[in-house]
């Protein structure tokens, strides 16, 4: 297979999407990196790092283009969420897509139920110009369907990647990390805004007085971007709350970014994860991947990505903002061994299919597709037609 060039936010950047690349990048081979960065981040990359585009710098896109169009690239994998690109709602990546002679498939973190004019505009002219676009799941499939117009064949829907974690008992794992006995709630990943952990902070005095050795994990550093612009002020208040509360010694925080190996050992140290998201519209959440593949019972508000993944009894549902609501899960949960094992099993179990051999294997697949002749052909011709008609 011909090389295939990554373009996203890459390691050791801290954020979601650039491990997602680092993981999937090494799941495929034979690959390059073109990494998007804020100009003021001047660190290392790794060797396989061949091109650095300065985010908000539209020559570099171009630059990085002509170079890829030079050498042995087969294909260029884009991965697309809206903020990571430079440009208005970063059409930057319409310059660097168009720009491209290669055939490019496109991975869609993002597909946003009631996107403005632009955003719709911006997306819709991502997918015309791929020769695949990627989603995690069918719901965003359809929804680019619905609301954008997309042709469903222009589709294709390949889950987010997880680590193959064994399964095994929380209590094996415990004393390793050194956090002693009793059950312990988990949330993790770059801690922001948005996310409702202040939910589960609120839902702690019920749980507690229930089960007074209980306890919550919040594992992950602040987000990068918002270090820049606010500091740790949400963090902040989540500790203000917890000390109002007077929940403050069993909420915990691991205030750093964790390694694969070590969030491995979190993931399968948990006895329930909880992804309380107020955004229902959210589609993906790689959280809520690695936590599925741990064999852990997963409380979640009803997002788009979670109502899909956690259905038929592999995980919890719970209205979004609700602190009762998650108490009474996390206390029934915790209280039941049975019923807890047997939901991480099934979430276990339906997992298998999302370790990064599978997906790396199925965008392989991909690959070898849109850079058949007869495919490549046909894509073009449907295209012109789009085109014609538009």
């Amino acid at each position: 297979m011909a090389r295939t060039a990554f373009a996203s936010t890459y390691v050791p950047r801290r954020c979601g999407i650039a491990t997602f690349t680092y993981d999937l990048a090494t799941a495929v081979g034979n690959h390059e990196i073109v990494a998007l960065h804020p100009a003021d981040e001047t660190g290392t990359y790794p060797s396989e790092v061949r091109h650095r585009v300065r985010r908000d710098y539209l020559a570099d896109y171009l630059m990085a283009a002509r170079a890829i169009n030079a050498d042995g690239v087969g294909t260029v994998s884009v991965q697309h969420e809206y903020g990571i690109w430079g440009g208005r709602d970063g059409e930057y990546v319409l310059d660097f897509v168009r720009a491209l002679n290669k055939p490019v498939i496109s991975t869609l973190h993002t597909v946003l139920r009631n996107p403005t004019a632009h955003q719709r505009q911006l997306l819709v002219g991502l997918i015309r110009a791929s020769a695949a676009s990627v989603v995690m799941s069918r719901s965003a499939a359809e929804l680019l369907t619905r609301v954008y117009g997309v042709q469903p064949e222009r589709l294709d829907v390949i889950p987010h990647g997880v680590p193959e974690l064994p399964l095994v008992s929380s209590d094996s794992v415990k004393a390793r990390l050194g956090i002693g006995g009793g059950p312990v709630i988990l949330s993790f990943g770059l801690l922001g805004p948005g996310k409702g952990l202040e939910t589960v902070v609120e839902a702690m005095p019920a749980v507690l007085s229930a089960i007074p050795n209980a306890r919550y994990l919040i594992v992950g550093a602040t987000h990068p971007d918002l270090i820049c612009h606010e500091g740790e002020a949400y963090r902040d208040g989540l500790k203000d709350r917890a000390i109002a509360l007077g929940v403050a010694d069993q909420v915990q925080f691991v205030d750093r970014f964790v390694g694969k190996a070590e969030l491995g050992d979190w993931l399968t140290a948990a006895d329930i994860f909880v992804t309380p998201y107020p955004n229902l519209e959210q589609i993906v959440s790689g959280t809520l991947a690695y936590a599925m593949s741990a064999g852990r019972a997963v409380v979640s508000t009803p997002y788009a990505y979670a109502t899909e993944l956690l259905g038929n009894g592999r995980g919890r549902l719970v209205e979004p903002g609700s602190p009762s609501a998650l108490a009474r899960s996390f206390v029934e949960l915790l209280g039941n061994h049975d019923k807890r094992l047997t939901m991480g099993r099934l979430a276990y179990m339906y997992s298998r299919s999302m370790v990064w051999s599978q997906v790396g294997a199925q965008y392989r697949r991909l690959i070898e597709r849109v850079t058949t002749p007869s495919v490549r052909r046909e894509i073009e011709e449907t295209d012109a037609v789009a085109a014609f008609g538009a």
